[in-house]
């Protein structure tokens, strides 16, 4: 487990569907078949991941994984 509470390959997960929607998102997306549907598997691998059965406030909890996972990639960039 991360020390924020969150499985590590929930983290691991959020930051490839990030990296994913940035790649996507990008001007002239070389294979955006093959990210979308990347993205598809990341998302579902996300929204049914066990830890979401453990937290009393999902919403609550999405938001701060969505934001650790931001700080780690600007952090892994740097």
């Amino acid at each position: 487990m991360d020390a924020t509470g969150f499985p590590d390959d929930l983290v691991q997960v959020q930051y490839a569907w990030n990296a994913t929607y940035d790649a996507l998102a990008a001007p002239r997306s070389p294979d955006t078949t093959a990210l979308r549907r990347r993205l598809l598997r990341l998302s579902v691998r996300l929204w049914w991941h066990p830890y979401w059965k453990t937290v009393p406030s999902v919403p609550a909890a999405r938001i701060g994984l969505r934001q650790l996972a931001r700080t780690r990639g600007a952090v892994r960039a740097a």
